[in-house]
């Protein structure tokens, strides 16, 4: 069963991540757009735990790192820390509907950029990150807050393919 949610969940969050880059990048503003495909994976690690989190976390990572001209293995070390994160949050909090996957999409943007910011540092600017103060990071965080609740409950529908049974029932209380 967690290898059927781990498959949809890197499915879901490429074919995400393919209209962030074609789509939305059209209507980017200050050169941020929302991401998707990290909501997607907040979502699947937060109804199945830290396993199915890291290891969509990983593999879908490695799929962006074979799309991208960032360093082989950065967007799978990352996606990967910030699935296990999200999984850690099972069962911590009760779902609702809005407020949980703002703060949860949010979260988890704003670590995707200390985790960057980080990286950049230990490899002396090798790493692209985020400049803290200019506007793209605030306006990623505030657009995946915003889809976020949306993007939840549409995630709802594909419960079968997304969620372990157990915890599909556990979410729907």
């Amino acid at each position: 069963m967690m290898i059927k949610n781990i498959t949809w969940t890197v499915v879901f969050c490429f074919i995400a991540a393919v209209l962030q880059s074609t789509l939305f990048s059209r209507i980017a503003l200050y050169g941020a757009v929302p991401d998707i495909a990290l909501c997607i994976l907040v979502y699947s690690a937060y109804v199945n735990g830290v396993m199915t989190g890291q290891l969509s976390g990983f593999l879908h990572g490695i799929t962006l790192d074979l799309l991208s001209a960032a360093p082989f293995g950065l967007n799978a070390l990352v996606r990967a820390i910030l699935g296990a994160l999200g999984g850690l949050m099972k069962g911590k909090f009760f779902l609702d509907g809005f407020l949980l996957p703002m703060i949860l999409c949010a979260s988890a943007t704003l670590a995707k950029a200390f985790i960057l910011l980080v990286l950049s540092l230990v490899f002396m600017g090798a790493v692209p990150s985020y400049p803290l103060l200019a506007p793209t990071l605030w306006v990623e965080i505030t657009l995946n807050a915003v889809a976020a609740p949306f993007l939840f409950a549409l995630l709802k529908r594909f419960g079968s393919l997304l969620a372990e049974r157990t915890d599909l029932n556990v979410y729907q209380r």
